[in-house]
């Protein structure tokens, strides 16, 4: 009775399936150790990063302005200090990035060295209108703004990335940055500035207009920071693969194979913050309005190992239902533990993929793991089925099955559609070769 089961066609299908699903095991560990590698590369980037300067935000000159405020409480008055942050009127970039590519080990990831010029301009009403807010009438409350020790901040992600900057130009006189004294949430350089002129000015429109270079190191990307209430910012590179991001796309753009241009215009309609805050005030996050680019690189290796992984129970499941079809329509036997066999060779093809390529590339290793994995499964299967036209026919099979796999691969945009189509186009093919079938008297044979 047992055997008679144990023969029939439907044990033979699920024991198929669930040697299929076994598999699964084997392409699990396969994809953990791909993130394992794709860990030790994001280590070896960071340590890049850490050497050369991290992924850039640059934002405008603003200015810290101290902010002295006393309290009237049932103990008595308190004293308060703090820090008003205000805005340029206008804020303009212009910059061109020279990319390169850095390694590490094995491991590589694109930097760039930014030559930017920032300029604009501050407007005395911005400061009067912090005076509007002092003289407002409290009697509880006593605001105090010390114009005359506030300091100028240039915001920047990583300081260590600055290669050269010019003095700021302000008015026509030249200044110096250093170090920021503060600690509030955007990182920057500072010089100390007296204002206080600026409030008794002449006129409401008056504009303090500044001007530098910089010149700037970083890693991957470079975000600008709208610090102004028209922020207008242009940027060029030799990088043929640009991703525009953050929370703005440019409204210009040109891209062709020898690099990108990009032009972005930003007002303060568009943020979701105003011309000034109070440093450390809950909701205000100059970083959430950043936009600029990343230099991409189309589908790293380690994007491209994880999804052939993805696939491999589907291209374990349609090697299976190949050597049964063989099985059906030339009357063989495969043992389970053949079976069994060929499912582990087809896994190892992702592990040798992995291997080779992070020393020779993604193409010319898929080429020759897909190579080697053919000709290990098509030779096994000419021995166990004692034909070498099956074994060459399972070959050639499996050689398609790899030339979609890569098509999957590297499509970015189709490759669902492509994936879906050949799944289907697979189907209709088992249907039309199993349609004669007798699977009753197969079964009783």
């Amino acid at each position: 009775m047992f055997t008679t089961i144990s023969q029939s066609v439907t044990f033979k299908v699920l024991g198929i399936g669930f040697l299929a699903m076994l598999m699964l095991i084997p392409l699990a560990q396969v994809q953990g150790l791909v993130g394992e590698r794709n860990g030790l590369r994001a280590q070896a980037l960071a340590d890049i990063a850490q050497r050369w300067g991290a992924a850039q935000n640059v934002g405008g000159p603003v200015l810290a302005i101290p902010r002295r405020v006393r309290v009237q409480t049932s103990n008595g008055w308190i004293t308060q200090d703090g820090t008003e942050i205000v805005l340029a009127d206008r804020l303009d970039i212009a910059g061109t990035l020279a990319p390169e590519v850095r390694h590490y080990g094995i491991y590589s990831t694109p930097v760039y060295t930014a030559e930017l010029k920032i300029s604009g301009q501050f407007l005395a009403r911005d400061l009067r209108a912090l005076e509007g807010l002092k003289n407002v009438p409290d009697e509880a409350r006593e605001t105090t703004y010390l114009f005359d020790r506030a300091e100028l901040r240039l915001p920047l992600a990583d300081v260590r990335g600055i290669r050269r900057i010019s003095a700021l130009k302000l008015d026509g006189a030249e200044r110096a940055f250093g170090p920021a004294n503060g600690n509030g949430a955007m990182r920057a350089i500072a010089l100390p500035i007296d204002v206080s002129g600026w409030i008794e000015a002449a006129r409401d429109d008056e504009a303090h207009r500044f001007e530098l270079n910089l010149t700037l190191a970083g890693t991957g990307s470079l975000q600008f920071l709208p610090l102004a209430r028209t922020t207008e910012a242009h940027l060029a590179a030799a990088w043929p693969n640009p991703g525009f991001g953050g929370a703005f796309l440019p409204a210009q753009r040109a891209i062709d194979d020898k690099g990108f241009s990009a032009q972005w215009q930003v007002l303060d309609l568009n943020r979701s913050y105003g011309q000034h805050w109070q440093e450390g005030e809950a909701g205000i996050d100059p970083a959430a309005s950043a936009f600029g680019v990343n230099l991409y690189q189309p589908a790293d290796l380690y994007q491209q190992n994880e999804r052939a992984g993805k696939y491999g129970v589907l291209f374990v499941a349609l090697t299976f239902v190949a050597f049964f079809l063989f099985e059906v329509l030339k009357k063989l036997r495969v043992h389970p533990v053949q079976y069994l066999l060929v499912g582990l060779a087809l896994t190892t093809f992702y592990v040798v993929l992995l291997a080779l390529s992070e020393q020779i590339g993604f193409a010319f290793a898929y080429l020759a793991a897909a190579a080697a994995v053919v000709m290990l499964v098509g030779g096994y299967a000419a021995a166990v089925l004692h034909a070498w036209r099956a074994g060459a026919t399972l070959g050639a099979a499996l050689a398609l099955i790899y030339a979609l796999l890569y098509g999957l691969v590297v499509s970015e945009q189709y490759s669902l559609l492509m994936g879906a189509l050949a799944l289907l186009a697979v189907v209709a093919a088992l249907m039309y070769l199993t349609r004669r079938v007798d699977w009753y008297s197969y079964a009783a044979a």
